[in-house]
């Protein structure tokens, strides 16, 4: 299944929505979801900084790893990755703008940190590297937009050395019979389909020719993840914008109310090439 939104579609959104993501998600730049503690103590960012940290221990990444960050945005997590591992980490994205801010925050690196991080805007289903390039391949919430996710894991294979990782997040449909809400708020909003649910993900990984480490089911951190968003959505109907809001609100309820009726969820994998 190819999906009917292409990549041009989805760059001119992350163009078009990069001040919105700062505002509402993390002024930072860091655009992806979180995994909370079960005492509920712990706010959006410090789950998002919480799922960070679990990738890089889960994938083993350290100062002798070289690194891809694919659909790396702004920059932020690779240059926490390069900072917190000592690796080398190479970052690529489809949003030009958001390349570009990428380079902006390298530039302002100290000379160390910065040679251990690059950035280039390109295809993730297309990636201009030679095979065996890198020992880990990270990517957070980029997946479900590439049209051809069995493409994206062919290259990710390529570009990995034997015995390389491959730690990623990615949105999952358990069923195809959704209601219009999750249609409208979910997949339309986000601009994707796709075919995989969490069991048949696992197997497409397989027959991709990964070991597949670990695989974990965490959509209830999904649902908890738009709920805080919903809750940090500006509310001020004197802003600029303030309609949008106002629908990236319900939006964002929506897809939790989503993952409740289990018609979108989100899946952690680790494997190894």
């Amino acid at each position: 299944m190819v999906s009917r939104f292409s990549e041009q579609e989805t760059e001119e959104y992350y163009d078009s929505q990069d001040s919105t993501y700062q505002l509402v998600w993390d002024e930072d730049g860091s655009v992806h979801w979180g995994l909370f503690d079960e005492s509920g103590d712990i706010d959006f960012l410090e789950a998002c900084d919480r799922l960070n940290r679990t990738m890089a221990e889960k994938a083993c990444i350290g100062q002798d790893s070289s690194v891809l960050d694919l659909g790396c945005g702004n920059g932020t997590i690779a240059i926490w990755l390069a900072n917190e591992s000592g690796g080398r980490v190479t970052g690529i994205d489809l949003s030009g703008v958001r390349v570009a801010n990428a380079l902006e925050k390298r530039a302002e690196l100290c000379p160390e940190l910065r040679d251990k991080v690059a950035f280039e805007k390109a295809s993730a289903a297309d990636l201009p590297f030679p095979d065996g390039s890198f020992t880990h391949v990270w990517s957070q919430a980029v997946i479900y937009h590439v049209p051809d996710k069995r493409k994206i894991l062919s290259e990710v294979h390529r570009v990995l050395e034997d015995g390389g990782i491959f730690v990623f997040d990615d949105l999952f449909r358990p069923k195809r019979d959704i209601t219009h809400k999750a249609q409208t708020y979910v997949y339309d909003r986000l601009l994707f389909d796709t075919e995989f649910t969490f069991e048949s993900y696992k197997q497409a990984l397989k027959d991709q020719g990964f070991d597949l480490l670990e695989a974990l089911n965490v959509s209830q951190h999904l649902k908890q993840s738009y709920l805080c968003l919903s809750e940090r959505t500006p509310k001020d109907e004197t802003l600029e914008n303030a309609e949008h809001y106002e629908w990236l609100t319900t939006a964002y309820i929506e897809t939790a109310a989503a993952v409740d009726r289990d018609e979108v969820g989100w899946g952690l994998f680790i494997c190894r090439k």
